[in-house]
C-alpha cells in the first residue's frame, strides 16, 4: 500500500470490523470530520454492526463539527452515542438530542480543542482519523478537513487511521497543521495574512499510538446546497451595497478585508453574490470552504482561501477533487483552533457573515434553537467570528415557513449572540447598521429596514406599547407578550 510510507505500520492494516472491535463500552472517542467532510466511515459502520449483533456499547463522541450519516446518523440510530460534542446537523442525532436520549454539549468551535486538551471532558481513549496517507515517520495526512483532528490525535491513547483511497493523494500539501501550547506556555500565533503557512502538512503522530489502519473507498456525503432564490439574491445585493458604502466611507479597503461565511445554503448564496460584484483580490479566512467560495476562486475574485474543511456540494465534489491540483496553491486547510482563533480573527480584521434563525428588534440573535427549546444544529463557529470580527454581520430571510412567521421578533427565544456582538443585520428587505446606536434606535431601524411588510405594523405596535408601559426603560419590553410571539411556531408547525 503505497499511501502508507511508514514500513513499521504496514502490519497494522486490518478490516474495519477488527478495528471496531478495539473500541470498548464507555469509551470517549474523537474523530476527524468537519461539516461534513473528511470524517471516518468504515469503522463507524462496523461499530453499528456490532450493535446489530447485540453488543452493548455506548460511546461519548467528539469531532471537529458535523459529520456524515455513517457516523452521527447510524450511531445515534443504533443507540451507540451517549454524549456528543461540539456541533451536529444530522436529523437522527438531532431528534435523539431533543428527546433527551443523547446528552449534547453545544460549544464554540474555537474552544472545543482546549476542552479536550485540558481534560475537561475526561481521558480520550480512541481517535479515528480519515487520511490520504501516512508519512515515513507516522505522520497522518488528513483528507478534506482538519477540524480538531490534530488535537484528537495528540490526546488519544490509541489511534485508528482510515486511509480513504477515494480521496485524492494530491490533497497532501494543502494542510497547515499548527499546535497551540497550553497556558502558561501559549505563544503568539504567527499569522499576519490569510495566506501565511506556519505548520506542517501532516498531523505528527507517534507510530506506537497507531493501533489499526483500515483501507476504505467510501466517499464523503456532503450536504446539497439549495438553489439561489430571489430572497437570497436580494440579501446578497443588500450586503454588497453595505460593503460598497463602507469602502466609500474609508472604513474598508477596495478589496475589503478577509471574509468569513458560515455553513449552509443561505450563507452560501449570500457569499456567492460577491462573484458578480466589483470587488476583486479577495481573501477568505473562514471555517468552511463551500461552493460559493469555489465560484469566487474560479472567477478569479478570490486570492486565497483558508478554512478548516472542504465542504463542496455532492454535485461538484467529484469535479473539485479530480482537479485539486488546479486549486491547491490557493487553498489552505487548518485546525479549527487556528481557523476560528479569536487572536487571528481580530488581527486580520475579518468580516464575518453568519446566518440567524431569528433576530429581535434590539439586535440579539438566535442561531441554534427553535422555540427556545429544540436544538437545530449548534452555535458552531459563528460566535468565534461574531465576537471578534472587524464587522459582524448576520443574515436571515425576514420570514420563515413560507411567510407564516416573522424572523424579526420582539425578543429572540434563545440568545446565542447578544446585541453586543451583532453589528449589522441583513434581510432581503434591507440593512440595519447597529453600530453606535441605542437600543431604542436599533428597534426602529430593524423594524423599518429588515422586517417583512406583513409584520412591520405588529412590531411597531409592540415597540410603541412597550415604550409607553416601561417609561424610562433603556430597552423597553413587554416580556409576557414578547414570548407569546413564538406561539406562532406551535400554530403553524415547527421547523423540525
Amino acid at each position: 500500500m503505497e499511501r502508507i510510507r511508514c514500513e513499521l505500520l504496514k502490519n497494522k492494516i486490518m478490516s474495519a470490523e477488527k478495528a471496531a472491535d478495539l473500541i470498548m463500552n464507555n469509551c470517549l472517542v474523537g474523530t476527524s470530520g468537519f461539516t461534513p467532510a473528511g470524517y471516518p466511515k468504515a469503522v463507524p459502520i462496523a461499530l453499528a454492526k456490532r450493535a446489530d449483533k447485540g453488543d452493548k456499547i455506548q460511546i461519548d463522541l467528539f469531532t471537529g463539527a458535523s459529520v456524515g450519516h455513517e457516523l452521527d446518523g447510524l450511531l445515534s440510530e443504533k443507540g451507540i452515542i451517549r454524549r456528543r460534542y461540539p456541533y451536529q446537523t444530522n436529523n437522527n442525532l438531532r431528534n435523539s438530542i431533543n428527546n433527551g436520549i443523547v446528552k449534547y454539549n453545544d460549544m464554540h468551535l474555537s474552544n472545543s480543542a482546549q476542552y479536550l486538551k485540558y481534560g475537561f471532558l475526561g481521558k480520550l481513549d480512541f481517535a479515528i482519523i480519515e487520511a490520504v496517507a501516512i508519512t515515513e515517520d507516522g505522520g497522518i495526512v488528513p483528507s478534506t478537513s482538519v477540524g480538531n483532528s490534530n488535537v484528537i490525535v495528540e490526546c488519544a491513547d490509541k489511534v485508528i487511521v482510515e486511509i480513504n483511497v477515494s480521496q485524492p493523494a494530491e490533497l497532501e500539501g494543502i494542510h497547515d497543521i499548527y499546535a497551540i501550547n497550553k497556558p502558561p506556555f501559549t505563544e503568539h500565533i504567527p499569522i499576519k495574512n490569510a495566506s501565511d503557512k506556519i505548520g506542517t502538512t501532516y498531523i505528527p503522530c507517534d507510530p506506537e499510538k497507531i493501533a489499526a489502519i483500515v483501507v476504505t473507498d467510501i466517499e464523503d456525503t456532503t450536504n446539497p446546497i439549495a438553489p439561489i432564490d430571489e430572497t437570497s439574491e436580494k440579501m446578497a445585493e443588500n450586503l454588497i451595497s453595505f460593503l460598497k458604502s463602507e469602502v466609500k466611507c474609508g472604513r474598508l479597503p477596495k478589496n475589503l478585508l478577509p471574509l468569513q461565511s458560515g455553513v449552509g445554503s443561505v450563507a452560501n448564496a449570500v457569499l456567492g453574490g460577491l462573484r458578480y460584484s466589483e470587488f476583486e483580490n479577495l481573501d477568505f479566512y473562514s471555517e468552511v470552504f463551500q461552493d460559493s467560495a469555489l465560484d469566487l476562486l474560479e472567477s478569479g475574485k478570490l486570492r486565497i482561501a483558508s478554512a478548516a474543511s472542504l465542504t463542496i456540494s455532492p454535485e461538484r465534489i467529484k469535479y473539485f477533487l479530480n482537479n485539486i491540483s488546479k486549486y491547491k496553491d490557493k487553498i489552505i486547510l487548518r485546525p479549527q483552533e487556528i481557523s476560528n482563533n479569536p487572536e487571528i480573527i481580530r488581527r486580520l480584521g475579518v468580516i464575518s457573515i453568519n446566518t440567524a434563525i431569528e433576530v429581535d428588534i434590539y439586535g440579539n440573535v438566535n442561531s441554534t434553537h427553535i422555540m427556545g427549546n429544540k436544538m437545530m444544529n449548534g452555535i458552531g463557529g459563528s460566535g468565534d467570528f461574531a465576537r471578534n470580527a472587524y464587522i459582524s454581520i448576520f443574515t436571515t430571510p425576514s420570514t420563515a415557513l413560507k411567510g407564516k412567521i416573522s424572523s424579526v421578533v420582539p425578543f429572540v427565544s434563545h440568545v446565542d449572540h447578544s446585541e453586543h456582538d451583532v453589528m449589522v443585520i441583513v434581510t432581503e428587505n434591507g440593512v440595519a447598521d447597529l453600530r453606535g446606536i441605542s437600543p431604542r434606535e436599533r428597534a426602529e431601524l430593524i423594524i423599518d429596514n429588515c422586517a417583512h411588510n406583513d409584520y412591520k405594523e405588529m412590531l411597531r405596535d409592540y415597540y410603541s406599547r412597550a415604550s409607553q408601559d416601561a417609561k424610562g426603560a433603556h430597552t423597553p419590553h413587554l416580556l409576557s407578550e414578547a414570548f407569546s410571539w413564538h406561539e406562532r411556531y406551535i400554530q403553524t408547525g415547527t421547523m423540525i
